[in-house]
């Protein structure tokens, strides 16, 4: 669970419904059942109208991940990677065709039985890293719809401002509600330009940053795997993959 961003959502709007009611207002008149509706509504038809239904559909599938991020524990892979170097060395690249069977994360289990069926070092690293950049790409896809959002989100709420303020002219002549309801039709705008700058595009940077991190643990996997295919010992494909640890902690999910 990525705790930072729980608190992150939290402190904002408490700082600004907190700096709001400071000044004198009421923090019950910032809900508004149709203005919600309307923007929510709006910016998520919208977004739907340009946004392939593939990429929509995992766009709902890993957005649990600003919050809930994957754990990619890279002490445990590179001791993985060691023991499939150790193996390959003592009996041979079949020996991890069980490995490659086995193995719960698709990119590895592709890496190891192109290993166990002899793909040379070059095409192994090619489709590797051709993998690495469509895997990235397709993932990528997923933060652009959030960042569609951000854009769609704050017009649509001018939109309904401008439709609020004209179920306000219909109180022209009394002046108390027609004040009453100016201030509703602003709502909208708040909600339009508050969900864009608090929820959809930080969800829009946060996902990059897990979907980077995934990418570099997948990193770490065709190096090493790309290392046993040129028959280096455990020790320094172990050297090689310290850098992973060292130089990128974010690279562990807490």
């Amino acid at each position: 669970m990525d705790k930072l961003s729980f608190l992150g959502l939290i402190v904002a709007i408490c700082a600004i419904t907190f700096g709001y009611a400071l000044e004198g207002g009421v923090v019950s008149a910032l809900f508004n059942g149709p203005a919600l509706i309307i923007v929510l509504g709006g910016t998520l038809g919208a977004v739907m109208l340009q946004t392939p239904g593939s990429v929509f559909t995992k766009t709902l599938k890993i957005s649990h991940w600003v919050f809930f991020p994957p754990y990619h524990d890279v002490d445990a892979a590179i001791e993985q990677v060691k023991r499939w170097s150790q193996k390959a060395r003592q009996e041979g690249y079949l020996v991890l065709e069980s490995e490659a069977l086995a193995h719960p994360d698709p990119y590895a289990a592709k890496g190891l039985s192109l290993l166990v069926d002899g793909a040379g070092e070059n095409k192994l690293r090619d489709t590797l890293e051709i993998d690495l950049m469509l895997e990235r790409e397709r993932l990528l896809e997923v933060s652009r719809v959030y960042e569609a959002m951000g854009g769609y989100s704050p017009t649509i709420g001018i939109l309904g401002a401008v439709l609020g303020l004209i179920q306000a002219m219909q109180f022209i002549t009394d002046p108390e509600k027609l004040g009453a309801g100016v201030a509703t039709a602003f709502i909208a705008t708040i909600y339009g330009v508050g969900l864009a700058n608090l929820l959809f595009l930080p969800m829009a940077n946060k996902l990059k940053q897990q979907i980077e991190q995934k990418m570099l643990y997948h990193e770490l996997l065709a190096e090493g795997i790309i290392a046993i295919a040129q028959g280096e010992s455990p020790l320094n494909i172990e050297l090689k993959l310290e850098a992973y640890r060292v130089e990128r902690p974010s690279l562990v999910s807490e």
